[in-house]
């Protein structure tokens, strides 16, 4: 996902309680910034965490992206399922005290698909009623095929299936929201705590917007706070694995996050746990440069990268090397089961092969009348993001006559220099939104705001829109569609794909329940409990 910083790091960390008393609080760290609580123009992880338990939809997902029933009680599907229709629960409020009603939901996608709100999240209404042609500025946003019938009645027309529709429905990005609230503070809503009302397990106190400390709070307005076990999930910014670590040991944490270098020391440990990710680190160039719309070039900056050593070595903490720009285990062949990145032919400039890189490298300088090339490399600063950069630097820096200068810095600056294609180059990711590869390829299209690289395709284009039209319906053909687009990607360079993240943690046995997700928002702490 732009949706782009390297994944939340999280530690629980039990509060002191009362002797006596059931420990009812998690601390949690996280290695970045809040940057807002405003789902329509979010796109960071960390806060897609957040907004799945202060916030619900009309589903949640449980374990395993299982969906259970959020504001919806029940939903019909027509028979050619391109019409749901949904009917909301009545005891559901938002913390002000105010109903959660249909039109908070109608209210909230409309909002979302204005071109005014500027979403880099539009794009996942697509194959909604009219909502392409609302984001392209050739229909109103009232024609979005989401009506309200009365207060808790909705019902949603598709111009052809969505076969991850539901799933879709407990991304944050379709949560509903309150009109009251975003009229009252205007620019300022969701950028802080108390510019933002809730209708989740949770609210959100104590961020100003700028600080590194928030936390969860249990939410007594919440339809079913029977089964909501903490009062408090508190959060803190903590940028250096080492203290993380030092206070695990101390038992100050119940749970930490490890660096590639620890996750080594501590590989027999039996607290250790692994967490896949279905996500994709990449570097993406600006191909509005004149050098970097050099395709041999962009080959060459691939080529010159070892992959394996990158994954193994310098990232470690359960990262897996690819050849993909989809995760691997996100997705398998309606025909015969295969994952996704089993049926895409990757090109040779993804395998590792220096003598090559250089002679491509020399020959795209040629082209573009450069006998060098200096730019600067733009990553977060967390600790493991500094190590990647530092190899990547070493190892493009092998290419003869390529200079890279190295430039690290907070994950809510880096969002914003990438959205806004203020950068040569730049370390970036995306993290899945749902169970489906669609979910990567559609950030690759020429209009998707996504896009940073600024590659464009008309072949790439017509095979996304084909396999979200017309071969929506016929899942092996839509398959074949995703299949090839992502080969011409690849084949194009349209990125440099550089490793599928993974997570090591030291995790105490008297944490329960945290619900962990590869795809979509990632933490649900909801049934989350300290035994």
């Amino acid at each position: 996902m732009l949706a782009s910083i390297a994944g939340i790091s999280l530690i629980l960390v039990g509060c002191g309680q009362k002797t006596g008393q059931q420990k009812k609080t998690i601390t949690t760290s996280t290695d970045s910034e809040l940057t807002t609580v405003d789902p329509s123009k979010t796109t960071a992880v960390g806060t897609f965490n957040v907004l799945n338990n202060v916030d619900e939809g009309l589903f949640r997902l449980g374990k395993n992206s299982k969906v259970e029933p959020g504001i919806a009680t029940s939903s019909t599907i027509s028979k050619d399922g391109k019409t749901y229709t949904f009917k909301l629960r009545k005891n559901a409020k938002w913390s002000n005290g105010d109903p959660v009603t249909a039109q908070d939901f109608v209210y909230s996608w409309r909002r979302t698909l204005n071109p005014k709100t500027a979403s880099q999240y539009g794009y996942l209404f697509s194959g909604i009623k009219n909502a392409d042609k609302i984001q392209n500025k050739k229909a109103p946003v009232s024609s979005l095929g989401i009506k309200a019938n009365g207060k808790y009645q909705l019902t949603v027309t598709l111009e052809q299936r969505i076969p991850y529709f539901k799933l879709l429905m407990g991304f944050p990005v379709f949560f509903p929201q309150n009109a009251k609230t975003v009229n009252k503070y205007g620019s300022k809503y969701g950028t802080s705590s108390g510019t933002q009302v809730y209708n989740g397990p949770f609210t959100l106190k104590k961020w100003t917007g700028t600080n590194l400390n928030w936390t969860l709070k249990k939410n007594n307005t919440y339809w079913d706070k029977q089964h909501v076990k903490l009062d408090n999930v508190k959060f803190k910014v903590v940028k250096d694995p080492s203290t993380g670590l030092n206070l695990f040991n101390q038992d100050n944490l119940d749970m930490a996050q490890l660096s590639a270098t620890q996750s080594k020391q501590m590989k027999k440990k039996k607290d250790l746990v692994s967490r896949q990710q279905s996500s994709s680190y990449y570097i993406a160039v600006n191909q509005r440069l004149k050098a970097f719309k050099n395709l041999k070039i962009r080959q060459a900056m691939s080529m010159i990268i070892n992959r394996p050593l990158l994954a193994n070595r310098v990232v470690a903490g359960g990262a897996i090397s690819t050849d993909s720009f989809v995760s691997k285990g996100l997705a398998v062949s309606p025909k015969d089961g295969t994952d996704f990145t089993k049926d895409v032919t990757a090109p040779a400039s993804m395998s590792y092969n220096p003598t090559r890189a250089k002679q491509l490298f020399k020959q795209g300088l040629q082209e573009v009348g450069l006998k060098s090339l200096h730019f600067t490399l733009l990553n977060s600063d967390t600790y493991d993001q500094k190590q990647l950069s530092e190899y990547l630097q070493s190892a493009l820096e092998k290419l003869p006559g390529l200079h890279v200068t190295l430039n690290n810095i907070p994950g809510r600056v880096i969002l914003s220099r990438q959205a806004n294609h203020q950068f040569q180059a730049t370390v970036a990711n995306w993290f899945a939104d749902f169970s489906d590869p669609i979910t990567f390829l559609n950030i690759l299209t020429s209009k998707n705001p996504s896009n940073i690289s600024g590659w464009k395709n008309t072949q790439y284009d017509q095979l996304i829109d084909a396999s979200n039209n017309d071969d929506g319906s016929n899942a092996q053909s839509r398959w074949n569609d995703m299949v090839k687009a992502q080969t011409l990607a690849l084949k194009d360079q349209a990125i440099i794909p550089l490793y599928q993240s993974g997570e090591k943690w030291l995790i105490k046995s008297n944490v329960k329940d945290v619900i962990y997700n590869t795809a979509g928002a990632n933490y649900n702490f909801k049934d989350a409990y300290i035994k």
